[in-house]
């Protein structure tokens, strides 16, 4: 429950920063912006055309009677028109972390810097930073959709389908939902993916209590574009406590040992042998 309380908290907290610091507010919601303007315009070409995709799938039916043919291909559009919706819900929060990378990743920065301790991020490439980004997201995205197959499924189950699957459901977005936000900051970090979900995974309650409200408050698409500052913002704080400095510098050592040396890096000198006692005086060396 605790960390219920804190997770939550570490919302709070984020949106408290960004509102303390107006530029970076406004700095932080152009990349949500611009997703935002690109998903309405994908969702309103797709309303248009869904009844001709509806019409082109079902050929079958053109010499049906009516009402049937109409009922149909309704049918049919609402649901395509209803998937696009729900797969822009699913992927908007991982293509506007996608789009903002430099954007959220200054905003990190700002945040460590403000806060003390900031850690040294990995000299990555930006072009490097997006494709690990984009895999990231697809592996992320893959397990939602595990997840949401199960849940569907679970849905038609009397009295449960429509009471504990939908909090169910709401849970499990919360959580990659946080997965998704904190991975800006945890790559800073040098903390690869699977093990950002173990330690999610870990703090179970933490990554609840912060993403679950997110979830709630993002199914307003203008809520998302005000929160999304805040909410990286907040999830830089909790990468925080996930991560504490000294792991931090740990992490890196480990990560610069597999590595190996640098390019013409000179060898470290052998250690001087140890010496030897005097035989007949165990004190005494040579």
């Amino acid at each position: 429950m605790r960390d219920l309380v804190a997770g939550t908290k570490y919302l709070i907290e984020g949106q408290k920063w960004v509102a303390r610091r107006g530029r970076w507010w406004g700095f932080g919601m152009l990349p949500a912006l611009l997703a935002l303007i690109g998903y309405v315009v994908a969702l309103a070409f797709l309303a248009a055309r869904s009844v001709d995709l509806a019409d082109w799938a079902t050929p079958f039916a053109d010499h049906w009677s009516s009402p049937w043919q109409g009922l149909l291909r309704d049918a049919l559009a609402a649901i395509v028109f209803g998937g696009g919706l729900l797969l822009s819900l699913l992927t908007f929060t991982a293509v506007t972390l996608l789009v903002g990378q430099p954007f959220y990743e200054a905003l990190c920065a700002k945040v460590d810097e403000t806060e003390g301790g900031a850690p040294t991020p990995p000299d990555t490439p930006l072009w490097r930073e997006l494709l690990i980004a984009v895999r990231d997201s697809v592996y992320v995205l893959v397990r939602v959709a595990a997840f949401g197959v199960v849940l569907f499924a679970c849905g038609f189950i009397p009295v449960l389908g429509q009471t504990v699957v939908p909090a169910l459901g709401f849970l499990v977005s919360g959580f990659f939902l946080t997965v998704e936000l904190t991975a800006v900051a945890l790559q800073r970090r040098r903390v690869p993916q699977p093990e950002r979900i173990r330690l999610l995974r870990s703090r179970l309650g933490l990554a609840l209590g912060f993403g679950t409200p997110l979830v709630l408050a993002f199914l307003v698409p203008l809520v998302t574009v005000l929160a999304m500052p805040g909410a990286v913002a907040g999830a830089t704080l909790l990468a925080r406590d996930l991560v504490p400095p000294a792991e931090e510098e740990a992490a890196a050592a480990e990560e610069d040992a597999a590595e190996g040396p640098e390019p013409g890096a000179r060898p470290a000198a052998p250690a001087a042998p140890a010496a030897q006692p005097v035989p007949g005086n165990p004190y005494a060396t040579p």
